[in-house]
């Protein structure tokens, strides 16, 4: 047994859900105001899963919160590191991240990556705004490394909630946005309208960058045009009536008005894998056998959604009278 699993309670070893396991916070690091750096090492000793740039994972809380988490790859070898934003306002999973200590331990889970860097030599411009620097900076450390030709435009509301400045700062790929210096956040038509040729671009950050970075891009090529999302941009259908049968099961069940289908699943006693219940981290994704889903979720491309092949059962509803879910 390594020294890290003798610190882990018994509890934490034995009883975590599945898909699980136990991890140490071995570090802590303050990088912005209201913003920590965690690194989580496995305390049996196991390597962490295959991280690439984009990837989020789940965290599982001491009071059984389960959060998703962007990581930042390759930051501390045989480590995942996370890095988090007290939220105010959120659903309480960074503050009492914030208030755990070195040697706490929490639980790893699965990896997932929908924001992917697609392959290939041509330019990339990243965007980032706040706490969407984690994935951004992956994508920046990885480009950097490979020679391909990248730049960053990062913004943050002043100087000292901008987490990393002191690393990005120096390089010439880098242009940092401080919207009370400046008097007026990110001009996102202006980065558009200067784009290399044929550049893929990448943006994570607060909704209202979001909704600008997609209004500025509405006319590029789509393939190029890649982001993520911290917020859901779409409220969860729960107008029901209709039936969802389970086809593994063959157990069907009626989904009443005011009633998301995978509460309904929950209250069946089966098991669907679910964290964010906003339609953003892509947890509870099933495949769809038959019937029109509505669709709800910003995990899904248009393509996907259109060939209703899958759908996210936090969010989505359905179009007609019934779903067969494979489940």
């Amino acid at each position: 047994m390594s020294d890290l699993a003798r610190t882990v309670p018994a509890v934490m070893q034995t009883d975590l859900p599945k898909g699980f396991s136990p991890a140490v916070i071995t570090q802590i690091e303050v990088v912005a105001v209201g913003t920590k750096r965690f690194v989580l090492t496995l305390a049996d000793g196991a390597a962490p899963p295959d991280l690439e740039p984009g990837a989020h994972i789940d965290v599982l809380l001491p009071s059984g919160k389960i959060r998703q988490y962007s990581t930042l790859c390759d930051d501390v070898e045989g480590a995942v590191t996370i890095v988090v934003k007290r939220e105010a306002r959120g659903r309480g999973g960074s503050a009492e991240l914030h208030e755990l200590s070195v040697g706490d331990v929490v639980g790893l889970g699965e990896a997932r990556n929908h924001f992917a860097l697609e392959p290939g030599s041509g330019p990339v411009v990243l965007i980032a705004g706040g706490i969407g620097i984690t994935p951004i900076l992956s994508m920046a450390r990885h480009l950097a490394a490979s020679s391909r030709p990248w730049t960053i435009h990062y913004a943050a509301r002043r100087r000292e909630d901008m987490a990393f400045r002191e690393e990005l700062a120096p390089r010439p790929e880098a242009r940092l946005h401080f919207d009370m210096e400046a008097g007026h956040v990110l001009d996102m038509a202006e980065i558009v309208a200067s784009l290399p040729e044929d550049a893929h671009l990448y943006c994570c950050g607060p909704l209202p960058m979001l909704n600008g970075y997609r209004a500025a891009t509405k006319d590029l090529p789509q393939a190029r045009v890649h982001y993520e999302l911290f917020e859901s941009t779409q409220e969860a259908a729960t107008t029901g009536g209709f039936d969802v049968e389970c086809a593994r099961s063959g157990l069907v069940l009626r989904v009443q008005e005011g009633r998301r289908i995978i509460d309904v699943l929950l209250d069946a006693g089966i098991n669907v894998p679910m964290s964010c219940e906003k339609g953003i981290c892509g947890s509870c994704e099933i495949p769809v056998l038959e019937g029109i889903p509505d669709h709800r979720d910003d995990v899904l491309s248009d393509e996907e959604k259109a060939s209703n092949e899958m759908m996210m059962v936090c969010c989505g509803g359905c179009k007609g009278d019934r779903l067969v879910l494979d489940i």
